[in-house]
Order: structure tokens, then sequence, then C-alpha cells
């Protein structure tokens, strides 16, 4: 077999074994069910799955259910610790607030209130410099995209229902904000090229938070709409972006700013929401009609994120 073709097809497997996990963290996750969705023996399975991650299988999912908890805590201040424990597949509250300790040292109590204070905090001090921000805009009317107004446009959040899309994705593994611009122009429009699939809807998945998770390990996805049938090549893979209902805000700014707007999102608008999330991942959405600035960096996208009644 080509060694490309065999690296590739392990990494195919791998990647759906990890999606696997972090949309079925609400249940019991055996290994013979995950050997399964990775078409490898048990026997081979968890070593074949430590040599690929860095970690077991059992360190991998217990820190996906403490840091999908983590976000969930700070994002749904009205969810009781106890349905976020149950939510990730904790059976006890006694288990949770362990592994939640041994993850970030301290309780998922005292974890929460950390959260609230500092949203409390960031949004007493965006009021406080409201009306300088708001005067350094009208001078800069056309070139500034600051954390106030894009907090702002939390009042324009939608909810809309999507229909499932097949992508083909290139991922990034390490920190968010520079390092995904740059994998975009390095490596994604090059392949997009090749593919010629530069003039279709592009879509950037944000699997982990990275205020929560190591940037060493957070992954995003740049990817393509494409047929069902495509076949991904050059080092791509292919998944199924799920539909249903999402939150949806219309973004512009730069890289370094929609981190903000994701924040804002999740930890301002969602909480008084009447809403929460679900297992589906968050996304970027590029559609056909989003600019790119490249004197300034700045972009078009519409940041969402999958919801479901509270």
């Amino acid at each position: 077999m080509d060694a490309r073709f065999s690296r590739s097809e392990y990494e195919y497997r791998m990647h759906r074994v990890v999606e696997h996990i972090d949309r079925h963290l609400d249940r019991a996750l055996g290994l013979d069910e995950l050997a399964g969705v990775a078409h490898f023996s048990v026997y081979h399975f968890h070593r074949l799955f430590s040599a690929w991650m860095g970690e077991t299988l059992g360190d991998y999912v217990r820190r996906r259910r403490v840091e999908v908890a983590a976000m969930r805590l700070a994002a749904q201040p009205r969810v009781t610790i106890l349905n976020v424990a149950l939510s990730v597949g904790f059976g006890s509250p006694e288990a949770f607030t362990r592994a939640f300790n041994t993850r970030f040292g301290g309780s998922p109590t005292a974890w929460r209130k950390q959260q609230v204070t500092y949203r409390r905090t960031n949004r007493n001090l965006s009021q406080a410099n409201r009306k300088f921000d708001q005067a350094r805009f009208e001078s800069t009317r056309e070139h500034d995209f600051s954390s106030t107004r894009n907090m702002e446009t939390m009042m324009n959040v939608k909810l809309i229902d999507r229909k499932p899309v097949t992508v083909a994705y290139l991922r990034h593994l390490g920190p968010y904000g520079e390092p995904i611009s740059q994998f975009w122009q390095q490596n994604y429009y090059p392949w997009a090229a090749t593919n010629n699939l530069l003039h279709v809807p592009r879509y950037g998945i944000s699997h982990d938070d990275p205020s929560i998770t190591d940037a060493t390990q957070c992954r995003y996805d740049a990817c393509a709409e494409v047929p069902a049938d495509f076949a991904a090549s050059g080092g791509a893979l292919k998944t199924t972006l799920p539909g249903g209902k999402y939150a949806a805000l219309d973004f512009k700014g730069t890289s370094r700013e929609v981190g903000e707007a994701w924040t804002a999102l999740l930890r301002d608008w969602l909480p008084s929401s009447g809403m929460q999330l679900d297992a589906r991942p968050c996304f970027e959405h590029y559609p056909i009609t989003a600019k790119y600035d490249p004197k300034t960096g700045a972009f078009e996208c519409e940041i969402c994120i999958p919801v479901m009644p509270l």
C-alpha cells in the first residue's frame, strides 16, 4: 500500500473517532464502539490511538468531557451543575467534581463564579469606555472594527435553520487567531485552487475553546462545501456539517477580533437567550459574497453556534 494513502487513511479514521466522541459525550463510550468507528481491532486500537493523539483514549475522553463542561458552565449559568455533568457523560456530581478539579484546579462552582465575574467586569468596562470608543469609531468609520462595535451587534443575533452540508477540510492543530489566518492563506487556498473550490461557500469549524483547551491541542478545520460524491485529495478529509437550529451573528473584523465576537456570543448573548448548546460543532460560515480586505485583514463571516431550548 502507498505510504501516503496509508497515512491519510489512518488520519481519516482517527478524525472519525474524535468526531464521534465529541458528538456523544453525553453517554458511555466503550472501547468496542470506538474501535468499530475506526475500523480497527479492539486489540490494537487503544495503542494506535495513543500513538496518534499523544494521550490515551481514556485521558482524551475525560479531557473532552470536562472541557466541554467548562464551556457550558460559563455559557449556560441557568443550567444546574448536575445537568451539565450529565450532559457530558458523568454519572454523579462527585465524579464530575473530581475530574474537573484535576483538570482545572478548582470546583465547577468556583469556575462558574469566576466566569460570571469576568463577564460582568468586562461588560462594565465596555460600558465605561463606550463614549470614547464611539468617538473613535466616528473618526475612523470605514476601517475600525472595534470590540465595542462587535458587542453592539449582539442585538442582531438571529435564529436560523440550516440543512446538513458535505464539506472537505484541512485541519489546523495549534493556537487560534493569526495562525488560523495564515493557515487559510498558506494551506487552504493553494489546495482549493488545485481542486477548483475557490468560489464555493467556506466554513471554519472551531472544535475547542482556546480559553479552556491548551493552545497546542486546539483543532480548527478550514472547509469547502462540496458535493456528496467529492473525492477528497491533497491531505483533505470529508465530513458532514450537521443541520438544525443555530444562533447566527454577522461579523466583520480581523482575526484578532473574531475571538471577542465568539466570547460575546457565547458568554453574553447565550445565557439570556433561553437557549443552550448541544453537541454539534460551532463554526464560521463564509458565503460566496463574503468580503476580505487584504490591506487590513478584515473579513466577513457568519458565526454560528448550535442551539436547542433550555
